[in-house]
């Protein structure tokens, strides 16, 4: 675990799943996109569909953000509707003013790109493979006034502990919990969100990746009032469309929640049938980053490139790992899917392997 300044790196921090999947790979078999692949369901585009009749009127967004404090058992101004989380970690990095911003990685690029698109100069925090791509706390310089990690961590799959992460906040310092992904984790256990006693936090969810929101746009942020008052002057008038604020209002309510959770072990079943699959070509040199415990797997295997290159001739998208800061071309990340993609995906990756 080492800290780094990140000019100058090569790293592509732009570079997203979704780039697997476009122009000549939009018919390959996509395990690049960490969003759920059978969503949204019907009742919720029902719901978004029903919010249409009302694109007259400019959006109104206090039953939406009304919803989702309560959700979290929180008032109302601890609460940020936003463009998802991406539009989050914008308004963080131009909202914020801050003199030494730490980004741990391996994790979503997003953050330090939009710090660096501020003007800041962004040291980096690197966690290794020899450590389970774990978190030391220590390892964080101690005058970051800004800190931003990922729970669990994409790419990563690692979930650190919720007292770990808390042990980060520091007077004076803005802790950054990305938790995109907790509500695919069965219990959220290890989740920061709701808490109102860790000095400085700000945590992040999207609604994307589980409901399959990705093209809607549709995140919070929860923090203390002082912070999302920052936040929300930073914002655009209305920046989060009336269909986004339907579908915010439905995702959080009993029902959806008791959906999720559903869904947080299904993903968690796949996820076993995908690490076992995986753990057939070991010989190969194949290594997968354990414990998992968000609904993609981190991959380690000889000539990953030529592989993952393979693999899209054989129908399959898979996201490369090498634009992640902490890791290289040895490097891929798989979203979970249903057994019979993962079964046919096994399959591919045998013959990619000369097996």
């Amino acid at each position: 675990m080492r800290t780094e300044d990140s000019i100058g790196d090569g790293h592509d921090l732009r570079h997203h799943g979704d780039a697997e999947v476009r122009d000549d790979g939009a018919q390959l078999v996509d395990l690049a996109v960490n969003v759920r692949a059978d969503t949204p369901p019907a009742w919720l585009r029902e719901r978004i569909a029903g919010s249409l009749t009302g694109l007259a009127a400019y959006p109104d967004g206090r039953a939406a953000r009304a919803a989702v404090a309560a959700r979290h058992g929180l008032p109302t101004d601890r609460v940020l509707l936003t463009a998802g989380a991406a539009e989050a970690f914008v308004l963080l990095a131009r909202a914020l003013k801050v003199r030494r911003p730490v980004v741990v990685h391996p994790q979503f690029t997003e953050p330090e790109a939009a710090l660096r698109d501020a003007g800041h100069t962004v040291d980096r925090v690197l966690l290794r493979a020899e450590d389970g791509f774990r978190l030391d706390p220590a390892a964080v310089p101690e005058d970051a006034d800004l800190v931003v990690i990922g729970n669990p961590t994409n790419p990563t799959s690692v979930l650190h502990p919720a007292a770990s992460i808390a042990g980060l906040a520091r007077p004076g310092r803005t802790l950054v919990v990305d938790e995109a992904f907790m509500d695919a984790v069965p219990g959220e256990r290890e989740a920061l969100a709701g808490r109102t006693d860790v000095p400085g936090l700000v945590v992040l969810r999207s609604l994307t990746k589980t409901w399959g929101l990705a093209g809607l746009r549709i995140g919070y942020v929860l923090s203390s009032p002082e912070t999302i008052s920052a936040l929300e002057r930073a914002q655009p008038l209305w920046p989060v469309s009336t269909p986004a604020l339907a579908a915010a209002e439905a995702c959080v309510s009993p029902q959806a929640l008791a959906e999720a959770a559903h869904a947080a072990h299904r993903v968690e079943r796949d996820r076993a049938h995908l690490v076992a699959g995986l753990a057939e070509f070991a010989a190969a040199g194949v290594r997968v980053v354990e414990p998992a415990e968000g609904p993609f797997v981190l991959v380690r295997m000889p000539e990953a490139g030529a592989v993952r290159r393979r693999l899209r001739e054989l129908g399959f998208a898979v996201r490369r790992g090498d634009t992640f800061p902490g890791l290289g071309e040895e490097w891929v990340r798989l979203a979970v899917r249903d057994r019979g993609t993962v079964n046919g995906f096994l399959g591919a990756l045998g013959r990619a392997l000369g097996q």
